[in-house]
């Protein structure tokens, strides 16, 4: 699907202090439809406080959020929810004793009855959950069952799933893959082009640069609050794109370090050669 030029949610030259402390300071970038965003960073790097931001956990100490083109304010996670933004954070918000068709719905039970009488509707439930799940490849023989029986994969696409089943704009993915294997990470990042698919803007955030290289249209990096620069695809290699996530000077500067003192260690073990010999002859 074709992405539309306009942006579906921009961050305006937004900063972050928390008393002296600079979380985030004028950091630009936007997400459009169609489009995976991938946000990455090392530790430290101001992605958490930049996502909470996004989905109305916090609220900039400068710049501004804006949607399809209208400055916002988010004061809570709800408005964020309401505005079409869901974000799945690395524990999913998923019960894991509790069943799948529970977890899917968990806040927004569907129910049947009125009055006193107004109870789960378990047949509903179970109906809608089965559907979309069996959408995105995940056959359930009982959809009761505990969430904790699922892979690691399964679960973010069961979270992913249902933010798309009720009617996220953009969706803002908390390193999703950084606790699962190839095979699990895979699926997700599949799920994630289906989703783009649909007209979805997705917002990435990993530490993987191999899987945001793989699923990405846009990349924005992020250094200890400050933005290193957004790249198109076609505009940045993997491996600038790992060079700017690892610090590329500082790298360079550890890198002549170790050579230079790999070149002193060689020739003190040289000297020490040639003064051995040189006793031996003496001798």
């Amino acid at each position: 699907m074709m992405a539309n030029d306009t942006p579906l949610m921009e961050a305006r030259g937004v900063s972050k202090y928390f008393g002296r402390v600079i979380a985030l300071e004028d950091i630009s970038m936007d997400v459009k439809a169609g489009q995976v965003t991938c946000l990455l960073g090392d530790n430290g790097a101001g992605k958490s406080t930049l996502i909470k931001i996004f989905s109305g956990v916090h609220q900039p100490t400068k710049g501004a959020m804006a949607l399809d083109g209208e400055e916002v304010r988010f004061d809570s996670p709800r408005d964020a929810i309401d505005r079409g933004i869901a974000t799945v954070f690395q524990d999913l918000a998923m019960i894991p004793l509790m069943g799948i068709s529970r977890n899917f719905f968990i806040g927004r039970e569907p129910t049947t009855g009125v009055g006193p009488f107004k109870r789960f509707d378990v047949k509903k439930a179970d109906r809608i959950t089965r559907e979309e799940l069996d959408k995105i490849g995940i056959t359930l023989r009982d959809t009761t069952q505990p969430v904790s029986t699922l892979s690691g994969g399964e679960r973010q696409s069961v979270a992913i799933a249902r933010a798309v089943y009720f009617g996220a704009k953009i969706l803002i993915l908390d390193e999703p893959t950084s606790a699962l294997g190839v095979k699990q990470s895979a699926m997700v990042l599949r799920y994630i082009n289906r989703t783009r698919q649909q007209g979805i803007g997705v917002v990435f955030i990993t530490h993987s640069v191999h899987h945001a290289y793989v699923i990405g249209d846009r990349y924005t990096v992020l250094s200890h609050g400050h933005s290193l620069g957004s790249y198109e695809k076609g505009e940045v290699s993997m491996a600038e794109l790992e060079k700017l996530m690892a610090g590329g000077k500082e790298l360079e500067k550890l890198e002549d370090e170790l050579q230079g003192s790999g070149a002193t260690n060689g020739a003190s073990n040289e000297a020490a050669r040639s003064e051995g010999s040189t006793s031996e002859t003496v001798g």
